[in-house]
């Protein structure tokens, strides 16, 4: 069992960064694969980065690519997104989640764990 805690989330302009942190509490961090979602009132919880048990692989959604970078530390059991230059569109609940099934999980039904999400305000 892995617990996610996010944090870094906040009220940025358009153009900015931030960088959002995901803790995991559990054994067997380095096998568990790990993403970031994001999810807007009304809308379906849709997938922005995913990172393989290593670190070494990555997968992105179209519209953060060359603009967001995911990372992790398993030493730290940490989970990171950094997101720069920023657009409104970007405003959302993000999410940490894993996958015991999955090595780069980019649904939502691939993934077992779950944070409590974190807001992202980005202004224009």
């Amino acid at each position: 069992q892995v617990e996610l805690v996010e944090s870094g989330g906040g009220l940025v302009q358009a153009g900015g960064s931030l960088r959002l942190s995901c803790a995991a509490s559990g054994r067997g961090f380095g096998s568990v694969g790990m993403a970031w979602f994001r999810q807007t009132p009304g809308k379906e919880r849709e997938f922005v980065a995913t990172v393989g048990w290593t670190g070494s692989i990555t997968h992105y959604e179209d519209s953060v690519k060359g603009r967001f970078s995911i990372s992790r530390d398993n030493a730290q059991n940490s989970v990171y997104l950094q997101m720069n230059n920023l657009r409104p569109e970007d405003t959302a609940t993000y999410y940490c989640a894993g996958s015991e099934r999955y090595q780069l999980p980019i649904e939502p039904v691939h993934c077992d764990y779950w944070g409590q999400g974190t807001q992202v305000t980005v202004s224009s």
